[in-house]
Formats: structure tokens, sequence, C-alpha cells
């Protein structure tokens, strides 16, 4: 019997980052990723970004998209609205895993309900349209701009490779440790390594290089409580080098066009 279409089965995006992302229907896809996906993030007194790699507690900051902005809630305190525009007009040099690009701070409520439920000083930021942060040109010579993401503005992961990945564990895993873009089925395991291009829809997505994990993928996105896996398991069965790999990066070659759950995918090299 012949394989069904691949097909896209989840959109998530990260309105800010390291925070907790949020299942769409439907999004416009942009060239620095979907559209709102992590074009917040918090900094420190340094104006140096910060993850659940030093501060899982950012899990517990859950996220969902209103008309007005994005609603931050934590639990035991009054949510928090983050407005689409930012109500500051400061601007910062940010630092994001060595990359400096310019961002403007929220508002001053933002960073005072961010410090106190995280229980650390720091501040919130948006990266205007005239911030240009460019991926790696070793795998991308055309210099296409990325958001705050970690390197690259889409990460695709097919529902095969979680599979395989969980059949190893004696606690399976959700799909939500790997903070992935776009979760695509009916494929074999790991069928996104050997991705060059595909089209979702009417949108062509080009593969720039897979994605090394890190300790992230050990913090549960509920509770915030981290243990070995799944990064030990997938450490050793994939790990090329001194990476961990798990998932394909991309970049869109045509931003603009509406990416739906359920659009067909094809494999055009």
């Amino acid at each position: 019997m012949p394989m069904p279409a691949i097909l896209l089965s989840e959109i998530n995006i990260y309105p800010i980052k390291s925070l907790g992302g949020i299942s769409l229907q439907e999004t416009v896809a942009e060239v620095r990723g979907l559209q709102h996906d992590r074009r917040r993030m918090l900094i420190d007194s340094q104006n140096q970004c910060l993850t659940q790699r030093k501060h899982p507690q950012m899990a517990l900051c859950k996220t969902a998209l209103a008309h007005n902005g994005i609603l931050v809630s934590f639990p035991g305190v009054p949510d928090l609205l983050v407005p689409w525009v930012p109500q500051t007009q400061q601007r910062l040099a940010v630092d994001i895993w060595g990359d400096t690009c310019e961002a403007v701070v929220v508002s001053a409520a933002a960073n005072h309900w961010f410090s106190q439920v995280l229980a650390l000083d720091c501040q919130l930021v948006f990266m205007p349209d005239d911030s240009h942060r460019a991926i790696d040109q070793r795998y991308d010579p055309a210099s296409t701009t990325v958001s705050f993401a970690d390197s690259y503005p889409f990460l695709l992961i097919s529902e095969a490779s979680l599979t395989d990945l969980n059949r190893r564990l004696d606690a399976p895993v959700p799909m939500n440790r790997f903070r992935p873009n776009l979760v695509v089925k009916h494929t074999e395991a790991f069928a996104e390594d050997y991705w060059k291009e595909i089209q979702i829809g009417a949108t062509t997505f080009q593969s720039v290089k897979l994605c090394g994990r890190c300790v992230l993928i050990t913090i549960d996105q509920q509770t915030a409580g981290k243990g070995q896996e799944p990064l030990k398991t997938l450490a050793g069965y994939r790990t090329v080098g001194s990476k961990v790999l798990f998932g394909q990066n991309m970049v869109c070659r045509q931003p603009g066009n509406v990416l739906r759950v359920g659009d067909e995918v094809t494999v055009c090299v």
C-alpha cells in the first residue's frame, strides 16, 4: 500500500523566546519565521538573551494571542498583556548567542512583571522590522534575516522521528520538548534529514542545517522539571561529531503565504 501524502500536522509559534508556545491552525510564513514567532525576548542586565537553559522556570510562562497583544500567564499572579506595539522608544543593542542586533524595550510594566515572576532582573524587548540579524552565511549565502530564534527562521520535525525516539525511552516525551515550528506526518523516521527543498501549500522552504540539540529538551514544559532525557538517549544514536541532531532548520523562499494545518507537503529535492 502506498504511503499517504505527507501533511503539515502542527504549526507552532513562540511569541516570546523560551516561553510557552502556541499551536495554531494557520498563520503566515515570513522571512524571519512564522508571523509573531520569537520577535520578543527577555534580556538580562548585560542585554544578553535569557532562555530556559539557565532559567527553566521560564517554561511556566504560558502565552496566548489576543486581539490587542500577547497574553502571558504565570501560576498565582495576574496575567500580563504585552501590546503588539512597544510602549517605549528605547533602543538597545542586544546579544543572542554572539549575534548583536537592535531591539526596542517593550514597557516598564512588562519588565516589572517578568522580573517579579521569574525572580531575576530582566527586560522584555521587541525586534523591529529595521533590525537585521543574518543567519550563518556558511549555510545560507543569501544572508536571510532571522528573528530571536536560536539560529534559523524555521524548525521542522516529523511525527515519525519523535515516535522513533519515544520507542527507545522509558517514558515518552511530547513534541513540545523540541519546540518545532512545523510538524509533518506520513513520513519515515528522520526523512526530514535528507530533504533539500520542500513545498508546503504555496510556500517553498529550503533546508540549511540539521538542528543541534541542547539541555533545553530535558525540561518538562508543563512543570519546568529537569532530567537527563531525552537528550541522553538521543545522544546514543543521533550524535554526529559533537552535536546531537534532531529536526531540520529551514528558510522560506516565498514569504507572505498562509500555511494551514492539513496542507500537503511536497518534497522537491
